[in-house]
C-alpha cells in the first residue's frame, strides 16, 4: 500500500485571513488532510463562526484574533497558539483585501491598507514563524498566497493590488533562498479569479460576465480546484518545491486580455 504523502497527520498549521473565502476553504482542506488548523484573523466574531461550522465537521480547528499589518498582533498571536497547542509549521499567509479605482483616482489611505495586508502581513506572519522553526530547528512549509496578477499582466483599476501581489512573489523567493537551508520550504500559490466575497459584486455585474467570456477558460475557478496544489506546497509531496510561483488558473496569466 502506498503511504499518503500528501498526509499532513500530526503536523500544525496556521492560516491567515481565515474567517471567509479562500482562508475559510484552505483551513478546512488543511484540517481534512489531518492537520491541527489555527484559523487567524481580525474579525474575531465572523471568525469564531466560521471555525466553529468546520469544527462541527469533527475537524480539529482553533480560532485565533490576529491583525496581520500589526507586528504585536502577530507576536502575541504566535505566543498564544506555540503556548497552546504547538509551533505551526505549516503557514498559509491568505489574508488580503482590495480596492478598486482608477489610478488618479487612488487614495493613500487604500495604499496603506493593501500594503499593510498583503504585503507587511506575509512579511510579519511569515518573519516570526520561520523564525520560531528556525529557533527549535523544525522544517515547514509557508505558503503566500498572491495572485495571477502577480505574474504579469495588468488589471485595470487594481494597481495596489496587483503592484501588493507582485510584493509577494518577489518576497517569496527572498524567503525561499535563504531559509531552505533550514528545512523550511517557501512558495507562493497564485490563484486565478475565483469567486469570493471580495469579488463577488464584479463578477455578477454585465462588466464581470464579459470579462469572464474573455478569459482563456471561459469560467471562474472552484475553489476545489486549489485543494491539490495547496496540499502539494504543504505536505512532504512537494519536498523540493522551494521559491515557486505556482499559477492554478487555467492558462490566464499566460494570456493579456
Amino acid at each position: 500500500m502506498t503511504d499518503n504523502i500528501f498526509s499532513l497527520n500530526g503536523r500544525i498549521a496556521m492560516v491567515t485571513g481565515a474567517s471567509s473565502g479562500l482562508g475559510e476553504y484552505f483551513v478546512q482542506v488543511l484540517a481534512e488532510a489531518g492537520a491541527r488548523v489555527v484559523g487567524a484573523d481580525i474579525r474575531k466574531a465572523v471568525l469564531e463562526t466560521a471555525m466553529n461550522q468546520i469544527s462541527k465537521k469533527g475537524l480539529a480547528v482553533t480560532a485565533l484574533e490576529m491583525d496581520v499589518s500589526k507586528e504585536d498582533s502577530v507576536d502575541q498571536g504566535f505566543d498564544k497558539i506555540t503556548k497552546e497547542i504547538g509551533i505551526p509549521d505549516i503557514i498559509v499567509n491568505s489574508a488580503g483585501v482590495a480596492r478598486a479605482a482608477d489610478f488618479i483616482d487612488t487614495r493613500i489611505e487604500d495604499w496603506d491598507l493593501t500594503m499593510n495586508v498583503n504585503l507587511k502581513g506575509v512579511w510579519l506572519v511569515g518573519r516570526r514563524a520561520a523564525a520560531l522553526l528556525v529557533k527549535n530547528k523544525k522544517p515547514g512549509s509557508i505558503i503566500n498566497i498572491a495572485s495571477l496578477l502577480g505574474l504579469g499582466g495588468v488589471q485595470p483599476q487594481l494597481a495596489f493590488y496587483q503592484t501588493s501581489k507582485t510584493g509577494v512573489v518577489a518576497l517569496t523567493r527572498s524567503m525561499a533562498t535563504e531559509l531552505f537551508r533550514y528545512g523550511i520550504r517557501v512558495n507562493a500559490l497564485c490563484p486565478g479569479y475565483v469567486l469570493t466575497d471580495m469579488n463577488h459584486e464584479f463578477f455578477s455585474s454585465e462588466e464581470g460576465q464579459n470579462y469572464i467570456r474573455r478569459m482563456p477558460q471561459k469560467r471562474l475557478g472552484e475553489k476545489s480546484e486549489l485543494k491539490g496544489p495547496l496540499l502539494l506546497l504543504a505536505s512532504n509531496a512537494g519536498s523540493f518545491i522551494n521559491g515557486a510561483a505556482l499559477p492554478v488558473d487555467g492558462g490566464h496569466s499566460i494570456r493579456v486580455i
